[in-house]
């Protein structure tokens, strides 16, 4: 469980501060303040944190700013292949060149090519680079380095091989590992080679047992399926029921040496081993742990999975919103492309991806006019923060209610608004709301800066706040109705 330092931290981060952003990432890059190391979501904190100081105008693409180059040094400490399914993964993946191609900042230059590298190379990547290669094809990827933005993925591939000949080249604190990456790309040992050669197109067992011994990830992780009898799609399983003990003991030697080298589908085979009743080593607690692990990795049914069992052990979780930590996983699978995990999403989050058809939809156009024409109407501040809510409300469907209780600073989470304004009524339940739109998240972002550094009762208490709903509703009305409709009907 995060401290409460960490969930300081992360409120004021909600709110649009940079520096909060940037010590929210840092823990989830570091595990900080008890928080469990997550790539993916200090990538999107700091994907928020460039985001905001562009709003402020500090961004530029030399990185000639103190504050940005601070940010893009963070950004190249981030394990980017581990990030591959998150939403901020094109941002990743841009920031990563520009660092690269850069030399304002020596040390996160290297750091970038070498995670470049990494991804791009490294063979146990390998279904990695093949969905990479279809996202650039799709245009779904971009680099905004003028050099290198018609480049498909043979002309980065290229690069990446240049960056790997100079870490090998001259002497670093990637040259150990360049060389070592340098073998297995481009083999010297010949006899690997050929084994692994001899696998792949003929299917020799004793050839994959023999790469399996020499230290080949890949072929220890294919040898531990086929002594499990798991096909190569990890999570479509064949009988298990019948193998052996002794099969299984040896499937689980190998798949743990091949889980000792990072690989999340070892890590997920040998949950379901350790879940085997005829496995001698039967542990379902070492089980729970390695789909885990998996998960942490990314792995796309460890995450559903991990997220289906919160979500079965919800009433016995002590969590302050019933679901949060289930929901997250399960998200997590659905990006992924996991088809159960968007039925249980929808179980577990609401929806409202169409405003249009809020009842607040007509009073939040009035609030977004008045909003950007405050200077003109001069509001008050209290006015203004209510305009923020009249469009929040109706981006994510609210109640009258947590209209006006809703605690804004709180309100967003990495996939999701939690709704909880038990603290002024104890009997309404909080509601978890998904974010689907990229309006959504822009409205809760306006919203955090309105509502950051105002006093705590400057709203009042909810006899205020209804009186003043009632007056800003009724000067909202009658400032910007008719012109709505006017502008509505020269759309139509």
């Amino acid at each position: 469980m995060a401290s409460r330092e960490f969930l300081k931290i992360l409120s004021y981060a909600r709110l649009g501060d940079v520096s909060a952003q940037q010590k929210v990432a840092s823990a989830y890059l570091d595990g900080f303040f008890n928080t469990p190391i997550q790539p993916s979501n200090a990538l999107i904190w700091l994907e928020k944190a460039y985001f905001s100081l562009q709003n402020q105008e500090l961004t530029d693409e030399s990185l000639s700013s103190p504050q940005v180059r601070q940010l893009f040094t963070q950004i190249a400490q981030v394990p980017l292949v581990e990030t591959f399914s998150s939403p901020a993964f094109p941002f990743g993946w841009d920031s990563f060149w520009r660092i690269a191609w850069s030399d304002a900042c020596p040390e996160s230059q290297a750091a970038a090519k070498w995670q470049l590298i990494h991804l791009i190379l490294n063979p146990l990547h390998a279904e990695t680079q093949s969905h990479l290669i279809e996202r650039l094809k799709k245009k779904d990827l971009a680099v905004s380095v003028s050099e290198l933005a018609t480049l498909d993925f043979g002309g980065l591939k290229k690069i990446a091989l240049e960056y790997l000949q100079e870490f090998a080249d001259k002497e670093s604190a990637f040259t150990r590992e360049a060389k070592e990456l340098l073998i297995k790309f481009q083999p010297k040992n010949e006899s690997l080679a050929s084994l692994w050669s001899a696998w792949i197109e003929n299917q020799n067992e004793d050839a994959l047992i023999q790469a399996a011994e020499l230290g080949l990830t890949e072929a220890k992780l294919i040898h531990g399926l086929r002594l499990a009898q798991l096909d190569g799609d990890v999570g479509a399983k064949k009988s298990t029921d019948n193998k052996s003990n002794a099969s299984l003991k040896k499937a689980a030697y190998w798949l743990e040496l091949a889980a000792k080298d990072g690989d999340r589908d070892a890590w997920y085979t040998l949950g379901e081993i350790y879940r085997r009743p005829q496995f001698s080593g039967y542990n379902a607690a070492e089980s729970d742990r390695c789909f885990d692990r998996a998960a942490d990795l990314g792995h796309a049914q460890a995450q559903f999975r991990k997220g289906a069992s919160l979500w079965r052990k919800r009433e016995k979780i002590e969590e302050k919103v019933r679901g949060l930590q289930a929901s997250y996983w399960v998200w997590q699978a659905n990006q992924q492309g996991v088809p159960e995990a968007k039925e249980l999403l929808s179980k577990i989050l609401e929806s409202s991806a169409h405003p249009k058809q809020n009842e607040w939809h007509e009073l939040a156009l009035c609030a977004e006019q008045a909003l950007n024409h405050h200077a003109e109407h001069k509001l008050d501040v209290d006015w203004m923060l209510l305009c923020h809510r009249l469009i929040i409300a109706n981006q994510f469907n609210f109640s009258k209610a947590e209209l006006l209780l809703a605690e804004v600073g709180q309100l967003q989470h990495e996939h999701c608004v939690v709704v909880d304004i038990r603290w002024e009524l104890p009997k309404i339940l909080p509601r978890l709301i998904q974010i689907e739109t990229i309006q959504q998240r822009r409205v809760l972002l306006a919203a955090g800066k309105a509502f950051a550094g105002t006093e705590s009762d400057l709203e009042g208490n909810l006899r205020q706040r209804r009186y003043r709903f009632d007056r800003v509703v009724e000067w909202l009305n009658r400032t910007f109705t008719a012109q709505t409709e006017t502008e509505l009907a020269k759309v139509a």
